[in-house]
């Protein structure tokens, strides 16, 4: 039998789809302590090298990087020390791609520093690997601030529980007296109480006229055992709730600035402007204390708060996390996948691999878009009616889940094309589910030989005398 020989230039080629296609390529494999780097082989004589993570490291990294001829560099995200590495590099000039972890699992392989970086830099030269979404550096200035401030309205919410618990182990019933003791009647009622006075009916007078209890209600629940521990209790946790509400009023200081920086397309929207804040109208709790929805029209052109249950908090939530613009997503399909809000329907030989959920994910804009969703439960717009008809069907969970990603849908249209959002209420949505079902069930009959024909309601003759 005879055999067939290849020839040496034959078997050193690589098949189409193995060719190179980042030629100038490096492996960043990232540490807390060190990083390791390699490059092409015929770049250097020493290919995979260790750089320290100290500032002047870095720098020297980026210049050995430049003398290697390298344009395109992988890094695995770890933690938060990429962040500094990838900064550096993107001040250098180079196109910097961050790489989920998830995609090197997928590829078995020695686990080392050395040969990680190595494959790194392989499977980026044959173009294996996709970079995670990061917006540009104005909306990572943005999303940090806003982050910051989420951050400091999650720590302020643990010294409320501490005032809550403080109050309790005085059997001072405060929250069952007022419904937030946060509100202007609470926090009068405590800093009183820290100031010295000790007297219920007194303590009850500083009840705002809004309270919906009596003045009477409240001084039986403020009579309790003034213990010293749960005194000092209760005023370091009043200390340290006001000093976070400074913090927080700092932030939203630099988040206008951030905003104001951005460049101003509300004259070019084609939405109209949302309302201004009527004058000396307070911001509800956790919320901005400038007008958010205005500053986010101006910055995008279009007014996300038309779209039910979005308010300006939670459209300045998403707009720090996905920037103004939609070109990283091809269609809303892309978006609403990336968010995470998309079920996972993988079928193979027409069995669905895994059950039809929505798989769990930190994504900081579609934890915005949910808790949006949830409020939409006595809503009378459209968004509501589907609410409430996906959970009789599928249960409340499924369906927040299904209205966030009809959210998000509804923003990928408005900052892609610029439209506005028209809710043509519950009673427009029964109306055109009801003619959805009534053409599968028609489009049903006529597969098995039959025609739906409507029933007209009978006349109702007058009865003979």
């Amino acid at each position: 039998m005879a055999h067939r020989t290849q020839k040496p230039d034959q078997a050193a080629q690589l098949p189409p789809p193995l060719k190179h296609v980042h030629l100038n390529a490096a492996g960043i494999d990232v540490g807390g302590e060190s990083h390791y780097v390699a490059v092409p082989a015929d770049r250097d004589g020493q290919p995979v090298r260790e750089f320290g993570c100290f500032t002047p490291d870095l720098y020297q990294l980026a210049d050995w990087l430049k003398a290697c001829g390298v344009d395109t560099v992988a890094m695995e995200s770890t933690g938060v020390y990429w962040i500094p590495v990838f900064e550096v590099l993107e001040e250098h000039g180079f196109e910097v791609k961050l790489v989920s972890p998830q995609q090197l699992k997928r590829a078995p392989r020695r686990k080392t520093d050395v040969l990680d970086c190595q494959w790194l830099q392989e499977l980026h030269t044959f173009g294996l690997l996709s970079g995670a979404f990061r917006p540009e550096d104005q909306v990572c200035v943005l999303r940090s601030y806003v982050r910051q401030r989420g951050m400091l309205v999650r720590y302020a919410g643990q010294h409320i529980q501490h005032m809550q618990k403080a109050l309790t182990q005085m059997n001072v019933q405060l929250q069952h007296a007022v419904s937030d003791i946060t509100g202007v009647t609470g926090m009068g009622i405590v800093r009183a109480i820290l100031a010295g006075e000790r007297n219920p009916r007194k303590l009850a007078t500083l009840r705002e006229p809004g309270c919906k209890r009596d003045q009477a209600t409240i001084a039986k629940a403020l009579k309790g055992n003034w213990r010293r521990e749960h005194l000092f209790a209760l005023q370091q946790a009043v200390e340290l709730y006001d000093s976070y509400q400074q913090k927080i009023a700092d932030c939203d200081q630099q988040i206008l600035a951030q905003l104001r920086s951005f460049e101003d397309r509300s004259e070019s929207g084609s939405g109209t402007p949302p309302p201004p804040l009527p004058e000396g109208r307070k911001p509800r709790k956790n919320e901005p204390t400038f007008d958010a929805a205005g500053e986010v029209y101006r910055i995008t052109g279009v007014d996300l708060t038309k779209i039910n249950a979005i308010q300006g908090n939670t459209a300045l939530k998403v707009i720090s996390e996905i920037g103004t613009d939609m070109s990283p997503w091809p269609n809303e399909k892309h978006f609403t996948s990336w968010l995470g809000l998309c079920p996972d329907n993988r079928i193979s030989g027409g069995k669905k691999l895994r059950q039809r959920k929505v798989p769990p994910n930190a994504n900081r804009a579609a934890e915005a878009l949910r808790i949006a969703a949830r409020s939409l439960h006595r809503s009378s717009s459209a968004l509501g009616a589907f609410l409430r008809r996906m959970k009789a069907r599928i249960g409340m969970p499924k369906a927040i889940e299904a209205t966030a990603r009809k959210l998000a849908v509804q923003i990928y249209y408005m900052l892609k094309h610029g439209t506005d959002y028209v809710d043509r209420g519950q009673d427009y949505y029964e109306r055109a589910y009801q003619d959805r079902v009534l053409r599968n069930l028609s489009s049903n009959a006529r597969k098995l030989g039959y025609r739906l024909v409507k029933e007209e309601p009978a006349s109702t003759q007058p009865l003979p005398a």
